[in-house]
């Protein structure tokens, strides 16, 4: 049994590759930009500016395991979702609440509707999400006029501009405790998760990691958290929407890892022939990742306008591009079965950092095009690269 660093390594070789990456790119920037890039206000600024990236990416990791498929409706989703949310709140006088509830199932019912066509009727999923793209942007500004309505209230813009409230904690200083707790909270919860997750494989039999290796995984990512956490604390604490955030990975990681239906995800995707004939039901499992991504898009949709502040005709556009490019640099395989939600997020961040730290640099936008559709060009060669020589 070879349960050595150097073979966690090599099972996993694409997501700590995308990981070293993001890890050399943030020190590059860190430097270029005279220690800018990680700010603790900037750090917030980033999980803040991506955050639709890293919902849409991890419903967009769902559908791609399925086999391949993309949405490509999403942006175009979150367009209308945010004309939806405008036109309760602002233009109706609806409660945010309202609003709120009748967004996340406007949403359901778009995956539906797309799914229903991509799992029953077996259009292409390409050919479904295109159409969708071009209703639903049209739905966007038909219902807005192609005009910009805003202001929300405070309550809607507190989804993506507000922070978890301070708990007093004079020995803290000026850092905000509820970061601190909510790391050290997560701290445990994680040393918990993984010892009880080795146990049980060791117990079963499973090929697992050593003792050695499992308690340097849990220092190093225990003391990232942490670190995190304090960075965090320097400036207003936790986002609100990084709460979101960090729900939506946990839970999505742990469903697509830990539980039947997940597997059958990653089955379909491997081979959908193979899994229908194992008693699978693949149409239903594909009907349902298309519903989970309209939910998914709808929530970035309330993300995004919130932040905007406004419902716009043009809200959305290539967000579609992004989620894919986050999903595809953080390991996914353009086939489908393969990838990860915590991969996709890496990929997210990925992009995100180029972005941020381009823009630091003044860097144009027409370059920081060129630069993100080269790294995605070079994480899917890497990918068809390492399965040939493994192959």
């Amino acid at each position: 049994m070879d349960n050595s660093l150097v073979y966690v390594l090599r099972k996993n070789v694409r997501q700590y590759a995308m990981l070293i990456a993001l890890i050399v790119i943030t020190i590059f920037f860190q430097i270029v930009t005279n220690g800018i890039l990680l700010v603790p206000m900037n750090v917030t600024n980033l999980i803040l500016q991506n955050a639709y990236v890293f919902i849409l990416a991890i419903g967009m990791t769902i559908t791609i395991l399925t086999g391949g498929n993309i949405d490509l409706s999403v942006g175009s989703i979150v367009a209308f979702i945010g004309a939806i949310c405008g036109s309760l709140i602002i233009t109706m006088n609806f409660s945010v609440g309202v609003a709120l509830v009748c967004a996340l199932v406007l949403g359901i019912l778009i995956g539906a509707w797309q799914g229903f066509w991509i799992a029953y009727v077996r259009i292409p999923a390409f050919i479904v999400t295109l159409a969708g793209m071009l209703v639903f942007r049209g739905l966007t500004v038909f219902m807005l006029k192609g005009l910009t309505i805003n202001p929300f209230p405070e309550s809607f813009q507190f989804i993506s501009s507000g922070f978890l409230p301070d708990i007093p904690m004079g020995w803290l200083g000026n850092l905000h405790s509820s970061a601190i707790i909510l790391g050290a909270v997560c701290v445990i919860f994680y040393v918990i998760s993984q010892l009880k997750h080795h146990a049980s494989q060791k117990r079963d039999g499973f090929n697992t990691i050593s003792g050695t290796v499992l308690i340097v995984q849990i220092v190093l990512v225990s003391a990232f958290i942490m670190l995190f956490s304090v960075w965090l604390a320097r400036y207003k604490g936790i986002p609100f929407i990084f709460l979101i955030i960090g729900v939506l990975v946990l839970l999505y990681a742990f469903f697509t890892t830990r539980t039947v239906p997940g597997r059958f995800i990653y089955a379909m995707g491997g081979n959908e022939k193979a899994a229908k004939l194992s008693g699978i039901n693949t149409n239903q499992m594909l009907f349902l990742a298309y519903v989970n991504m309209g939910f998914l898009a709808a929530i970035a949709g309330i993300a995004y306008t919130a932040r905007l502040n406004a419902a716009s005709p043009q809200s959305g556009l290539n967000f579609e591009l992004d989620a894919i490019a986050a999903c595809f640099i953080g390991g996914a395989s353009a086939y489908g079965g393969i990838g990860t939600v915590v991969g996709s997020i890496i990929g997210a961040l990925v992009m995100g950092v180029l972005n941020n730290g381009m823009s630091i640099l003044g860097i144009g936008s027409d370059v920081q095009q060129i630069v993100k559709g080269l790294v995605l060009l070079f994480a899917v060669a890497f990918d068809v690269l390492s399965k040939k020589k493994s192959g």
